[in-house]
């Protein structure tokens, strides 16, 4: 018999940490060094970027460009940090990267600034820290997924799909902004 070489990641979902922003400065500091204009920004988004929300303890950034034309330069320029771009693994308009070996686990990816992807992240974090009590509810859920799930990603995403997509209606209609709609 062989063993699976493949880890067995358990899914952890944690109180808030209040040294979350300081870690995603850290992280997006270096990428704003090295991108320069290339990057309109670079956004805390995830669930580390709402104040109070218990999280997976994984930065996630969106560095936004101002067309997918820049993409092979910031590939390139990212490179240099010694980032590996992965592809959109199945997200149309979301390039993901992995992170340099060695630094701390966090989730990159590149958007362009008019793709939907990116205003459902930024429309999603502004609703939650607007809505505290929205993120308690959701980070409630996503303690008590990880406890029912704690080897299955899928199932946990899952779990959480009604819920999401609920918040992010009530966050579409307060905002007059349809992620639906070219």
């Amino acid at each position: 018999m062989t063993k699976d070489p493949t880890p067995i990641r358990v899914i952890e979902v944690v109180p808030y940490d209040p040294a979350w922003p300081a870690q995603f400065e850290a992280i997006a500091a270096s990428i704003r060094a090295k991108l320069g204009p290339l990057a309109l920004s670079v956004e805390h988004v995830g669930s580390t970027s709402v104040p109070g929300l218990a999280a997976k303890p994984i930065i996630d950034l969106d560095v936004v460009i101002s067309s997918r034309l820049r993409l092979p330069e910031v590939i390139s320029k990212l490179a240099e940090l010694s980032y590996v771009h992965e592809g959109n693994l199945g997200i149309p308009g979301r390039e993901a990267f992995m992170w340099p070996a060695g630094s701390q686990r966090h989730h990159l990816y590149v958007c362009s600034v008019n793709t939907p992807n990116l205003h459902y992240h930024l429309l999603f974090r502004d609703y939650l820290r607007q809505h505290p009590e929205k993120a308690l509810e959701y980070g409630q859920l996503k303690e008590k997924l990880a406890r029912g799930f704690p080897h299955d990603i899928d199932g946990y995403m899952l779990g959480k799909q009604d819920l999401i997509s609920r918040i992010m209606q009530e966050a579409e209609a307060l905002s007059g902004f349809d992620l639906h709609q070219p």
